[in-house]
């Protein structure tokens, strides 16, 4: 179930006092737009027309709480304990001296991260959000540790992804909150309606592909920029004509996040490179990620390896 994000007074509605009910944004000083923010309850997770059609105006929705305390216990063992992780993750700079860490897959896998990535509230919501089947594109977890954690340029993902031979921007990631992200340690930043603007033009900016900026400057001048903060267990599902970014990690607090990336069926790309092409997705009930006892064989999971990606820099 899904429910309405809802003030306090909601308690006061059962008493016959009349309250009106309203999306609350994860940061008051700046809201999200009004339908974007839910709290998911558990069991199906239905997309309704209103949630479609505040993710197609404004190019994202936030679910709120869609792993557990309990799930997010097991992925956080098996990425924290895990060796494997860091030693297949590569290092992101930002051109200010600082870096970020990035550990990629292109294929899900059977251990408990794949079981995310393949559980009907991920998958099955992204379906339901894009319009149609979709597979597995990658999945990445994004290492901002405490003090030294870079920042991410204004960009759109299809900014990327477009470069791979995808013909149609029919693509979205969700992206799990690993870690409290706040603005101290580098939460997301998107424009909301940004994605109505088509793609934009990037460029290199460091070991990175970014928006161009003067193009970014004229965008924020008629659209708001918001940040996005959440706690450890919601979920951002954003459209790859969302303009993002997030800023560095100065704060004593690490910032991980576990992002899932799909691309529709239908977009199949023409271009072989460093992602996969359409590959069936076998999705699993949601109640997988709880029975799954695989927290360390990773094998198939087919990890990015330095230089296959040409845009973007990463070394060991």
């Amino acid at each position: 179930m899904l429910r309405h994000y809802v003030s306090q007074a909601r308690r006061l509605a059962s008493s016959g006092v009349g309250v009106q009910w309203r999306c609350l944004s994860a940061n008051p000083s700046s809201p999200l737009p009004a339908g974007t923010d839910y709290l998911y309850d558990g069991g199906r997770l239905d997309v309704t027309g209103a949630m479609k059609s505040a993710f197609e105006e404004n190019g994202f929705v936030v679910f709120r709480n869609l792993l557990s305390t309990g799930e997010l216990a097991r992925v956080r063992l098996g990425l924290e304990d895990n060796g494997a992780i860091m030693q297949e993750s590569i290092a992101v700079a930002d051109g200010t001296g600082r870096q970020s860490r990035m550990c990629l897959w292109n294929q899900p896998g059977t251990d408990v991260t794949g079981m995310v990535g393949r559980a009907e509230k991920v998958a099955g919501t992204m379906e339901q959000l894009l319009g149609g089947e979709v597979y597995h594109y990658h999945t990445k977890l994004m290492m901002k540790e405490a003090y030294t954690g870079g920042a991410f340029v204004w960009h759109q993902d299809y900014g990327y992804w477009y470069m791979n031979g995808c013909l149609y921007p029919h693509m979205a990631t969700a992206f799990i909150a690993v870690d409290m992200c706040k603005k101290e340690n580098g939460c997301m930043q998107v424009i909301p309606g940004s994605n109505l603007l088509g793609r934009i033009e990037h460029l290199r900016v460091a070991g990175q592909t970014g928006a161009d900026a003067e193009r970014i400057e004229l965008i924020k001048k008629r659209l708001d920029e918001v940040y996005v903060e959440m706690e450890p267990g919601d979920a951002l599902f954003f459209h790859s004509l969302l303009l993002h970014k997030s800023n560095e990690n100065s704060s004593p607090n690490r910032r991980w996040a576990f992002l899932c990336a799909y691309n529709r069926a239908s977009n199949d790309p023409l271009l072989p490179h460093h992602h996969p092409q359409y590959t069936p997705l076998e999705k699993v009930a949601n109640g997988a990620i709880m029975e799954c006892e695989n927290f360390s064989d990773l094998s198939g999971k087919d990890f990015l390896q330095p230089g296959t990606d040409k845009t973007s820099e990463g070394k060991r």
